[in-house]
């Protein structure tokens, strides 16, 4: 890993991960489908169906992206993903309730510690962006609800894939302009900050949920547990 001196000297922005980074993915479209599950009869875990969900989208994102025919939507790949989960869990829906369960993502709340870290940052000043897999739509709901104004807020839209895949960071770094070398990635996935990372970028691994990063020759360059950690660390 970096020493953070040196990435205290050397970063001049961030550009974050938003959904599941900045914004608490799993607490919070848990909170949205629990009463909703509830009322279909079905007496699963919410948890359970967000996970299944996720990670179906995820995969499937993937597969948009390894494909190479045309970048798809994140809304439309979310109303897939929810669907096949409802299949799978025999859950009797119609598309409007599909579509109002993928709405549940622009509402989303940022983690406690979010904001206060991201105002210290800009005091620091840091240029702050998001690089995000979701819609330009999407992303501008979410904006209020997040409650932090960003300098750049970008969707893979613009690249025309979704990430990991390099043209994603590569765009980012052409749209905050600066050298990738200067931008730190924020994430609190492994597979987000390995791709940054493999671009040129350095990159900061938040580990909320204590987990090891896997063996990559792809390894962050900062391990912090939070992002109040994050930002003492580059704002000491």
């Amino acid at each position: 890993m970096e020493r953070p001196e040196i990435l205290e000297r050397e970063i001049k922005a961030l550009a974050f991960d938003q959904y599941g980074t900045i914004v608490d993915m799993q607490k919070g479209l848990t909170e949205a489908v629990a009463p909703f599950l509830a009322k279909k009869g079905w007496t699963g875990s919410p948890s359970s169906f967000v996970t299944w969900w996720r990670r179906t989208h995820f995969e499937n994102s993937m597969i948009d992206a390894l494909l190479d025919r045309g970048h798809t939507p994140y809304r439309q790949i979310g109303h897939r993903a929810v669907s096949h989960v409802m299949d799978r869990c025999k859950i009797a829906y119609t598309q409007d309730e599909v579509r109002w369960l993928v709405g549940e993502i622009e509402k989303l709340q940022p983690f406690p510690d979010v904001v206060a870290a991201l105002e210290r940052l800009r005091s620091a000043g840091y240029k702050l962006a998001i690089l995000s897999n979701g819609d330009p739509d999407m992303l501008r709901a979410a904006g209020p609800h997040i409650g932090f104004a960003f300098d750049h807020v970008i969707s893979v839209q613009e690249a025309g894939y979704f990430k990991p895949h390099w043209r994603t960071y590569a765009k980012a770094a052409e749209l905050i302009g600066l050298d990738r070398a200067s931008i730190l990635f924020v994430a609190n996935h492994a597979f987000d900050c390995i791709g940054a990372k493999a671009f040129g970028m350095r990159t900061a691994f938040i580990d909320r949920r204590k987990r090891p990063f896997g063996e990559t020759p792809h390894q962050p360059d900062l391990i912090v547990a939070d992002f109040a950690e994050l930002a003492a660390t580059l704002n000491p």
